[in-house]
C-alpha cells in the first residue's frame, strides 16, 4: 500500500516538475540560454539518481559482504537496475541539451566520458550476474564488483568541477531567478521519490521471486 501512494505520489510530482520546466522558465539566448532550457531541469534530477542509485549498490554490496544476508544483494540488485536506467537518461538528456548549446551531441571530454563508463560498469554488473551460476556465489561476486565500481562516482563528481571545455560545472548554482531554483529543486525532489517508490517496488517482486523459488526448492525435496 506505501508503495503505490509512494508511486502515485512520484508520478504526480515528476509531472508537475515536467510542467514547471515549461511554465516557468522563459526562453532566452545568450551567455545564460543553458539555464533556461527546458532539458537541463530534467537532466541535473537524473544524474543525481544515477550517482545515487551506485551509491546504494555500494552501501548494500558492503552490507551483503559482512552479513551474507539475502536482502542487501535484492537491494543492490534493485538498485542497480533503475541506476541503469537513469544513467541512460541521464546520458540522453545531456546529450540533448549538449546540441542546443553547444552543437553536438557528444564529446569526449573527461565529463562525458567517465559518465559513460559509469553507464559501462552498470552493464557489467548484469552481465557478471548473468553469467555466474549459484545464488550465493552470483551475490558475493556482484557485491565486489559494485563496491569496486563505485570508484567512477566520486571521478564523475569531480570531472563536472574540473573539466568545464564543454560541460559548465557550476551552472546549476548560479541559478538567478525563485522559478529556475524552484523547478529544479522540484525535479531533484520528484525524481528522488520515484526512485525510491521504484526501488520499493522492484524489491518487493524480487522479494516474492526469491520466496517462491525457495517453495519449488522445497517441494522438489519432497
Amino acid at each position: 500500500m506505501r508503495t503505490k501512494i509512494l508511486l502515485l505520489l512520484s508520478a504526480v510530482l515528476v509531472t508537475a516538475a515536467i510542467l514547471m520546466n515549461f511554465l516557468l522558465i522563459p526562453s532566452k539566448t545568450g551567455s545564460t540560454a543553458m539555464q533556461h532550457n527546458p532539458v537541463f531541469y530534467l537532466h541535473i534530477p537524473v544524474a543525481w539518481i544515477a550517482l545515487a542509485g551506485f551509491l546504494v549498490v555500494f552501501i548494500a554490496g558492503i552490507a551483503y559482504l559482512k552479513t551474507r544476508r539475502i536482502y542487501w544483494d535484492m537491494v543492490s540488485s534493485a538498485a542497480a537496475e533503475l541506476g541503469l536506467l537513469f544513467t541512460t537518461l541521464f546520458l540522453l538528456t545531456g546529450s540533448i541539451w549538449g546540441k542546443a548549446e553547444w552543437g553536438v551531441w557528444w564529446t569526449w571530454e573527461a565529463r562525458l566520458t567517465s559518465s559513460l563508463v559509469l553507464w559501462i560498469i552498470y552493464v557489467g554488473y548484469f552481465l557478471l550476474r548473468a553469467y555466474i551460476a549459484g545464488a550465493e556465489q552470483k551475490a558475493r561476486f556482484a557485491a565486489v564488483f559494485g563496491i569496486i565500481g563505485f570508484v567512477d562516482v566520486p571521478i564523475v563528481i569531480l570531472t563536472l568541477f574540473v573539466s568545464r571545455r564543454v560541460h559548465p560545472g557550476g551552472v546549476a548554482f548560479e541559478l538567478n531567478e525563485p522559478g529556475m531554483v524552484l523547478t529544479l529543486v522540484t525535479g531533484v525532489v520528484a525524481f528522488s521519490l520515484l526512485f525510491t517508490a521504484l526501488m520499493l517496488f522492484r524489491f518487493h517482486l524480487k522479494d516474492d521471486e526469491w520466496t517462491i523459488a525457495k517453495l519449488k526448492e522445497l517441494q522438489g525435496e519432497e
